[in-house]
């Protein structure tokens, strides 16, 4: 229970981190004596950040300030029939004072076993049949999804966190030197998956290769790109699609543009204002999506098609498109620069953990997740 509760002094971060230590899904905000003030969910956490809002604003402008709640004593069954009633998952204990005295599971009472898993996906798809002409001359003889990341080619890092997310079929796009990462890769059995190649026999674009999945999907598929190394929990991505019900849901990071000049407003010929050096932010496409099977339907087969056309095309219809802010680590291996960066903090990261023993790396993660948001 400690792990979930922070003080209502602290910023959005330190939320981040109690939800992720917790393992119960939410942070609960107490004052200096310990009573509850609110409750912040990572649900809530990302939309602030779509708000505009930051991750080192004020834990208080986000948190639910009249959050349900239990009182010590009350019984087993009141207590589950609050959590069903709500749709939570979890929620706090207070004695006769306010003061949190229990973070409650639902999963805790009814002995159903919360996995930890991303298992509502049908499939992932990850794309990796470009040639990476920004990491040339590493790429000349080694598709970029082969670059090795903290001693480890990337698409292998990729599908080890896809199984561990509990899905069990992944599709891998290829093209550039595919025989390489399929010798790599083999039939998936040795990560606990099913791989099934879809071979390009002409270049698709960042969308077309979804057209040669011939099985039907019972769910939304997860698709990435072949290039993208990150920290995502997939479990908080479904979670996300689901509530929202959207045809497709696009990851989004914040990407912020230094301005180092004043910037002159205008009015015709004079100027009305003068801004030192302001900063813009944008939430920029990640490369990740959770696509329903209705989307997925609409891509033209055996045709070249961008994941611009499909996200255009969604928009424009019910019940549209869906953005999932990522306040985890992110990086695109596209350049040298990228690619050092990536490997440098995975480095640092790993160096302060000391010897991990699993793949899992979920201590790697959450450090991974601490630095982003410092």
């Amino acid at each position: 229970m400690q792990k979930c509760l922070i003080n209502e002094s602290v910023d959005i971060r330190e939320a981040i981190r109690a939800i992720e230590a917790g393992h119960k899904g939410i942070a609960v905000i107490t004052n200096a004596n310990g009573c509850l003030q609110g409750v912040v969910t990572d649900g809530d956490v990302r939309r602030a950040l779509l708000t505009g809002l930051k991750l080192k604003d004020p834990v208080t402008s986000i948190m639910n300030r009249k959050p349900t709640k239990v009182e010590k004593g009350m019984s087993r069954s009141s207590i589950i029939a609050l959590l069903q009633q709500g749709g939570l998952e979890a929620l706090p204990m207070v004695d006769s004072k306010n003061c949190v005295v229990d973070v409650i599971l639902l999963t805790d009472l009814t002995q159903i076993s919360d996995t930890g898993k991303a298992e509502g996906f049908s499939s992932a798809l990850i794309m990796a049949g470009g040639e990476g002409r920004r990491l040339l001359p590493l790429t000349e003889n080694l598709p970029k999804p082969l670059v090795e990341v903290g001693g480890m080619p990337l698409i292998e890092r990729q599908v080890r966190r896809v199984a561990s997310a509990g899905v069990n079929r992944i599709y891998i796009a290829v093209n550039y030197l595919a025989e390489m990462i399929e010798l790599h890769l083999g039939n998936g059995s040795k990560y606990g998956v099913e791989i099934h190649y879809l071979r390009e026999q002409k270049k698709l674009g960042t969308a077309g290769a979804m057209s040669l999945i011939e099985d039907s999907l019972d769910g939304p598929l997860l698709l990435m790109n072949g290039d993208v190394f990150t920290s995502i929990d997939f479990r908080n991505l479904l979670d996300f699609h689901s509530i929202n019900n959207p045809l497709m849901t696009v990851a989004a990071i914040d990407y912020h543009v230094e301005i180092p000049y004043g910037v002159i407003k205008t009015k015709g010929s004079f100027a009305v204002g003068l801004e030192e050096k302001p900063s813009q932010q944008f939430l920029c496409n990640a490369g990740i999506y959770a696509i329903s099977p209705e989307a997925v339907n609409q891509v033209p087969k055996n045709q070249s098609y961008n994941m611009t056309d499909l996200i255009e095309l969604s928009i424009s219809q019910e019940p549209g498109v869906a953005v999932f802010p990522v306040h985890e680590y992110w990086s695109d291996i596209g350049t040298h620069a990228e690619l050092d960066k990536a490997r440098t903090e995975l480095k640092f990261v790993k160096d302060t953990l000391g010897e991990l023993k699993e793949f899992d790396e979920s201590a790697v993660n959450l450090g991974l997740n601490h630095r982003r948001a410092a």
